[in-house]
Order: structure tokens, then sequence, then C-alpha cells
């Protein structure tokens, strides 16, 4: 129960220590030491569910099992990681005049708040506190996006709190569905929205009202998740924020909300066996694939280039857990991991090459290798990543996914396919000249912060080439468990 305890009180107090400090010089370093307090916490709670199993602590309130504890981790070192990226990002903001000391502090106990309510949503066992967690993570992400206070970070932060603030009520409304359908045989206390006990009787749970339910779940989550046609939020989230929101955006709270669309979805074909579930994940991860790839060549800013690039990964894992079965559900959470890896160390590098250049615009960003080599090669080997290519770890899930969904839904391979086509295309001919083209530009003084992109970009090189044992049996454990 300790560790527990640690993983989700060591963010909070985080949180409300930078509210009161966050605007002074050490703070920066306050976050990133919160912020490892946290990952090594999270890997004290994995070492302890290795050894002794799935733990259910306070009062059936907390659940871990292999599923959620790997995502854990990964939330943990990825918010670690970025903390150490933001650090020297944040104080240039700063310098330049776009942030005040008030805003600074906003921004460092947000950033831990923030942590703290995905931590808290893939931990809690009750699917009420699930929904509480996904909201009050909505609220933190809305003031971290409008932290430069322009006319086009408050609308982008406006537009995301009325689309996924009408999104989670969608969820809402699904939750209190699951308590119907559960109501009557777990009795009106709060057992009913306990996740292991609607597990345990899922196979008794009223068909018709959990069908309902997953729509409403499905559409509510799936709104934060980025799905298509719900994902007109997450484009402009992604450009208009700071850059660390950006990376955490993409690489975390997507997983989290798609986590909770999973979970609901073990419930659900528990106890309807029509397929229905399936074919709904199925359809708007396809849909979110296919429309990201062709509006990926429209995008005229990096950052929002990287965003629909999101849309369109999280579509392909959505996908691949649609199909289920214990190979897809491991490509999907392969996927889930090698994704947050590759597009936060993307968000970084394009973070310190639009700070350096002054501007997103993708046409006035030439010759990164020149003015900066480490922000040029991050950048490249990156894109090189997360377009699939051999051997890093998004072409041998990807891989996984396509070779699936040949055998057992051969009507959408040729649209995957398609799809991953034109988007390798869009973004290759858009980044190559960021990197490679001719630059009029000097050579910068000072060297960038890039230390968190190549651990990242290792880390997707390994599992490429090799899964560690002790991971490859967590994926199989939590396929097994959802698949």
């Amino acid at each position: 129960m300790i560790e527990i305890l640690l993983v989700l009180g060591i963010p909070l107090a985080g949180g409300i220590v930078l509210a009161l400090i966050g605007e002074r010089g050490h703070a920066p370093t306050v976050n990133v030491a919160t912020s490892l307090l946290t990952f090594l916490a999270s890997l004290a709670l994995t070492a302890r569910v290795i050894r002794d199993g799935p733990l259910l602590v306070l009062d059936q309130q907390f659940f871990v099992d292999p599923f959620n504890v790997f995502l854990v981790a990964l939330t943990a070192f990825v918010g670690f990681t970025t903390s150490i990226f933001s650090r020297p990002y944040m104080r240039i903001e700063h310098e330049h005049g776009k942030l005040t000391p008030a805003r600074l502090r906003l921004y460092h106990s947000m950033y831990q708040l923030f942590n703290f309510t995905m931590l808290v949503a893939l931990l809690t066992n009750n699917m009420g506190i699930l929904w509480v967690a996904m909201e009050a993570a909505t609220l933190t992400t809305v003031l971290l996006v409008s932290l430069y206070r322009t006319p086009a970070s408050l609308e982008a932060a406006w537009k995301y709190f009325i689309l996924c603030g009408v999104g989670i009520a969608q969820a809402l409304f699904g939750t209190i569905l699951l308590y119907f359908a559960a109501e009557k045989l777990l009795g009106a206390e709060g057992g009913a929205l306990l996740w292991t006990e609607l597990n345990a009787v899922k196979g008794g749970l009223e068909p018709t009202v959990l069908s309902l339910a997953f729509v409403f779940l499905l559409v509510g989550y799936g709104t934060k998740v980025g799905l298509v046609p719900l994902h007109n939020w997450l484009p402009d989230a992604h450009a208009e924020g700071p850059t660390p929101v950006s990376a955490v955006l993409s690489g975390l709270l997507l997983n989290v909300a798609l986590y909770a669309v999973v979970r609901c979805k073990v419930l659900v074909e528990g106890a309807v066996h029509n397929g229905m579930a399936k074919m709904l994940m199925m359809g708007f991860g396809l849909l979110s694939v296919v429309v990201a790839a062709f509006l990926l060549s429209r995008q005229k800013d990096i950052k929002r280039l990287f965003a629909y690039s999101s849309i369109e990964h999280m579509g392909i894992i959505t996908f691949a857990f649609g199909m289920g079965g214990p190979i897809a559900s491991y490509a999907g959470l392969l996927h889930m991991t090698v994704h947050s890896l590759t597009k936060s160390a993307i968000f970084f590098a394009v973070g310190h090459a639009a700070q350096k250049t002054g501007t997103q615009l993708i046409d006035s960003i030439r010759g990164l290798v020149t003015i900066s080599p480490s922000i040029g090669w991050g950048l490249a080997i990156g894109t090189l990543a997360i377009l699939g290519m051999p051997p890093f770890g998004v072409f041998a899930s990807e891989f996984l996914i396509l070779t699936t969904a040949m055998r057992e839904q051969p009507w959408a391979t040729p649209f995957l396919l398609l799809a991953l086509g034109i988007a390798f295309a869009a973004v290759f001919s858009k980044v190559q000249p960021m990197v490679f083209g001719e630059t009029t530009a000097r050579r910068l003084p000072h060297r960038p912060a890039m230390f968190p992109v190549f651990v990242h970009l290792a880390l997707v090189l390994m599992l490429g080439l090799w899964t560690p044992p002790f991971l490859a049996d967590w994926y199989r454990q939590a396929a097994r468990l959802i698949g």
C-alpha cells in the first residue's frame, strides 16, 4: 500500500509546494526532483506487483495489475524526462518575455497536479473516481494550454475545455448506466462501481444497458483520446500550449483516456457477446487513422503536424485493442509504449527548433543540422521512428497489428496500408527540408538540452530489436487480461 501512496502523494505534495514557490529560481529543480521521486516510487510499485501479483488496497478503491502498472511506470518516466526538458525550455520562454513569474508558478504546480490526476485515473478501482480524475486532468491541462494568454492559446484552451467537457459529460452518463446495470447484482453501495467487482459479475450484467453505456463511455473518453470525429481540440491544444505540455498531452493523456476505454470494453465484452464493442473500437480507430493521414499533408505548423500524427497513432492503437486477442492486444500495448516515447522525443526536438528559430511554421524552419546538429538529427531520427521505419519499435508494433489484421480483419488491411503510406509521404516530405534544407542562418551559439530526446529514441530502438523479458511478460499478462 505504501508504494501506491507514494506514487500519488509525491506529485500532489509537489504541486502544492510549487504553487507556493513555483516562480523562484530553484522551482524547476524542485519540479525535476518531484518527478524523479514519482518515477522511483512507480518502479517500487512495479517491483511489488511483479513479486506479489495484483494489488487491491485502501478499501478496494485502488487496484494494480499488469495492465495498469506498466502504464504507471511509463507515465512517471515520461513525466520525469519532460520535466528535465522543460527546465531550460521554460527558462528561455521566461527570458524572452513570454511568461511572467506568476505563470511560471502556475505551470510548475499544474504540471505536478496533472501528473497526479493521470496516476489517480490509472490506479483507481472505482469507475466514478476514474471519471473524476479524467475531469480533473482536463481542468489542469486547460490552464496549461492557455499559459501564454495569447488570443490563439485562449481560443485553443476554450475549445479544449468545451469539447472535452461535453465529452466527459457523455462518459458520466455512461458511468451512471454502468452503475444502473450493476446495482441489481452488487447492491446500491459503492461496490457497484468497483471495476474488480464488475469484472467478477460481468456475465450477469444486463446486455442492453451495458451496450448503451459503452456507447456513451466510448464517445466520452474517446474525445480525450482524440478519435475522429471527436478530435478537433487536439491540434489546437498541441500547437498553442507550451511544448512540454504538448509532449505530455500526446505521450501520456491520450494513453490514460484509452486505458479507460479498454477497461470498459473488458466489462462490455463479458456481458454482450455480439461484438458491438469490438466493431465500434475498430471503426473509430480506422476512421481516425485514415482521416488523420489525409489531413497531415495540409499542415503548415510543425506542432499541428505531429498532433495529427498522434491522432493517427491513437487510431492504430484503438483498432488493435478493438480486434482483441493476445497478439493484437500485445501489439497495442507495445505501440502505446513506443508512441509515447517517440512522440514526446519529437516534441522535445520540435520545441527547441521552434524556440531557436522563432517560429513553428514548417516553411520557415530550414537546415536544422546546420543550425544545431543535435536538434536536426534528433528530429530526423524521431521522425523516421514514428513513421515506422525498421528497426525501431514502432515498426515492430505496426507489423504485428497489420499481420493480425490481414488474418482476422482482412477488409481493414487496405485502409491501414493506404493511410500509413500517405502519412509517411506527408510527414517525410515536410520534415526532410526542415532538417537538411539550405539555410542562411548561423549555427546556434548554445547547446540545446537533447539528452531526453536521445534517451527516448534509444529505448524505442531497443524495443524494436529486443524486448526485455520482464517487459514482454507484462505485455503478455496484460494482453490476456484485456484480450
